[in-house]
């Protein structure tokens, strides 16, 4: 965890790159009926309890790096992409069309389907591996998102809760939880710490 070694005993980075966030306290959330009952019933659907402090606080941090690992493998692929894709458009558009012969024509439109294509398979498959196709990363995802539910519920029903928190996106990648793939490495204890 490279990325959370210089942080206090309760913060984690809320977003890639962002500020630091100190972790609202369980109980601030717990406080809030409708937000205990969610995490209760989320306690049973994602196998987590999302009312102790020190599981949560592990699922942020892990989170987050998840966060830096998707960003990582998109810029690593979507940037080349893009430039060649980009590239072989304005050729085409300034150069390549005005060729007395559709032979040299055909020729450069075979190449540079075959690069961008090569370009584009490369970037599906690391979206696959990075964002579709772990599903221990998808249940960590869930497991963010549904915290982030309960926590805007707890700020809704009157908990001091700054607005945004965990400042995490709208998980576009969060699938839903798989259980054959749950993590056994989470921390499971009961209760909550207190912080």
């Amino acid at each position: 965890m490279s990325a959370n070694e210089d942080l206090g005993e309760w913060q984690f980075i809320g977003r890639r790159g962002g500020d630091v966030v100190t972790l609202v306290d369980s109980s601030v959330i717990a406080a809030v009926p409708e937000a205990k009952q969610s995490a209760e019933q989320a306690r049973d659907e994602l196998r987590f309890d999302f009312l102790n402090d020190a599981a949560v606080l592990d699922l942020l941090r892990r989170r987050h790096l998840d966060e830096e690992e998707m960003f990582k493998a998109g810029f690593a692929h979507g940037v080349p992409l893009a430039i060649v894709g980009f590239g072989a458009a304005v050729y085409w558009g300034g150069v390549a069309r005005y060729w007395e012969t559709a032979t040299p024509r055909a020729v450069y439109l075979a190449a540079a389907a075959a690069v961008v294509g090569t370009q584009l398979f490369l970037f599906v498959r690391s979206a696959t591996r990075h964002w579709w196709g772990d599903p221990v990363r998808q249940n960590l995802r869930a497991r963010a998102r549904r915290y982030r539910e309960i926590a805007h519920i707890a700020r809704r029903g009157g908990a001091e809760v700054p607005a945004h928190y965990p400042h995490y996106g709208p998980y576009p990648f969060a699938a839903k939880f798989r259980p054959e793939a749950d993590n056994p490495g989470l921390p499971e204890t009961e209760g909550s710490d207190e912080h």
